[in-house]
């Protein structure tokens, strides 16, 4: 590939075709034998099984959006894909594990336009460096996003073991590391047609995205549903008080979702709440 300038070459690229070249001096089988397609059959297979335990299939939940459950052997980290033009934006940015498996949801789905982080936490900018496109924060969650995510206010001290030492430990595996962050979300910016709603306390960035339409509600780690120390299933409650920044912003911003009365709220980890969403909301920010 030739790049002419003035009628001068500016840069001469050459690509050389690697399987080619291994197939000549025997590091492959030759093209098209039953070796080749031995080894071309168990590559693919370890790839879908790859895929598999790492994420499921995206799930429709509403008009628009779907959702991508990760983590193994508990399906219990969310990542949503929000109509966007002719593709999809990712929101929330879950484990590392799952890069891959939200890479092929997006390019079913024709394309992700970008990545807007629920907030900054290592569980939820996972995929964020390896997923390859522009990524949004809101603007407190910014500096965290770009270095340690929010790891320096993490009081380990209050989780019970054996979670206070394995947890530190899940952390550093499912995260991707810093992000470089493209540009900042802020109050009432549209989002694929939802409205950011900042939710702080868990992190200092933490948004929610609120759609009135159907009054539905991506609320990141607004609440969880399941218990951290024992990963059971249950009602809303506040995150633990280990990783939250400020727990009773955390409190506030509960309440601040309760008050739109969704129909539907769907965290960052394990099942929606639906029903009677605000009193259910309300009653976890004043019990837990």
């Amino acid at each position: 590939m030739l790049q002419i300038s003035d009628d001068l070459i500016d840069a001469n690229d050459a690509f050389s075709d690697s399987m080619a070249f291994a197939r000549q001096v025997g590091m492959m089988p030759p093209e098209g034998s039953p070796v080749e397609l031995k080894m071309t059959g168990l590559f693919n297979r370890a790839s879908r099984v790859g895929a598999k335990l790492a994420a499921d299939a995206p799930e429709e939940i509403a008009e628009g959006v779907w959702i991508v459950r990760g983590g193994f052997p508990v399906r219990s980290m969310n990542v949503y894909l929000l109509r966007d033009r002719d593709g999809v934006l990712v929101f929330d940015g879950g484990i590392k594990a799952m890069t891959k498996a939200i890479a092929a949801a997006g390019a079913r789905l024709g394309g992700i336009t970008r990545l807007v982080l629920g907030h900054e936490h290592p569980d939820h900018r996972g995929i964020a460096p390896g997923l390859g496109v522009p990524v949004y924060v809101h603007a407190d969650g910014k500096a965290d996003a770009e270095s340690d995510g929010g790891m320096h206010y993490v009081d380990w001290s209050k989780l019970r073991q054996p979670t206070r030492t394995v947890m530190p430990w899940m952390l550093k595996m499912w995260d991707g590391g810093p992000v470089k962050i493209e540009g900042t979300v802020a109050e009432g910016d549209d989002v694929a047609g939802f409205e950011v709603v900042h939710i702080p306390g868990h992190a200092p960035g933490q948004i929610a995205l609120w759609r009135a339409s159907d009054r539905l509600a991506l609320v990141s780690d607004c609440f969880y549903t399941l218990d951290i120390n024992t990963g059971r299933p249950g009602p809303p409650r506040l995150p633990h008080r280990a990783f939250n920044q400020d727990t009773e912003q955390a409190q506030a911003s509960m309440r601040k979702i309760a008050a739109l009365e969704p129909a539907a709220a769907w965290p960052g980890h394990a099942g929606p709440v639906t029903g009677d969403v605000r009193s259910q909301l309300e009653h976890a920010a004043d019990t837990t």
